[in-house]
Formats: structure tokens, sequence, C-alpha cells
């Protein structure tokens, strides 16, 4: 018996998400007419490719999702900095100094125009011909 307006979230297994995930993939990319059929062999030839390579998809996707959801390199960011700058100190050598951007000369604009119309205007042409 359901309850219309529960408040009650059940949570799937770690794993399950990414077994329906790849089930439905199949299912749309082969259409099949019987999908409790086609589920159940599916579901077959994962069992045996999980035996033969010992290779579990639904662990690996577990993990996967583990982190990305609890991914804890945002939290340490002082000693990321920290590493950085004894990194820098024990390296010996001296970074290069950033170079500004140059501005292009008045000369290499105006040779960037002459290609972008005679590319315009083979363009059109092409166009024109078909």
């Amino acid at each position: 018996m359901s309850i219309p307006f529960s408040n009650t979230h059940y949570r799937i297994p770690q794993g399950f998400g990414n077994l329906l995930e790849g089930l439905t993939r199949e299912i749309l990319r082969e259409q099949p007419d019987n999908i409790p059929a086609f589920a159940a062999a599916y579901f077959e030839n994962l069992l045996e490719k999980r035996e033969k390579t010992s290779f579990d998809p639904a662990e690996w996707g577990a993990k996967v999702e583990d982190r990305f959801y609890n991914n804890h390199a945002f939290k340490e960011q002082e000693q990321v900095e920290k590493c950085e700058q004894e990194l820098a100190k024990s390296s010996g050598r001296e970074e290069t100094p950033v170079t500004p951007f140059e501005e292009s000369t008045e000369e290499e604009r105006e040779q960037e125009e002459a290609a972008a119309l005679k590319i315009q205007s083979l363009f059109r042409g092409h166009v024109a011909r078909e």
C-alpha cells in the first residue's frame, strides 16, 4: 500500500543506477519487442562478462559516483598552495616573466582584412555556382 503524500525518500544501492542506465541504453539501441526477455539476456551476458574479466561495471560506477560526490580536493586549497610554493622554491630555476600581448600592427590588420575579403568572395562565388 502506498501513501500518496509521504515524505519518504528511498536510496537506490550504489552502482544500481549505472546498471539501469546501461540496460536503458541497450534497449534504446536495439529496440527489442520483448523488453523483459531482453533485460534478462542482457543481465546474463553482463554476469558472464563479469565472471570472465573480473570487471564489475556496477562496482566501477559506484566508485566513480563516490569520487564525484565526495571529492575533497576543494577542501584542501591551503595545502595545495603551500606545496606549489615549496616546489617553486626547491626547483632552483627562475620562472619566465609573462610578456604582455602585443597588438597587431596596422600592416598586419590590412593583410588580415584583405585575406578575409578574398575568402569571402571565393565562398560567395562557390555558392553562386551551385
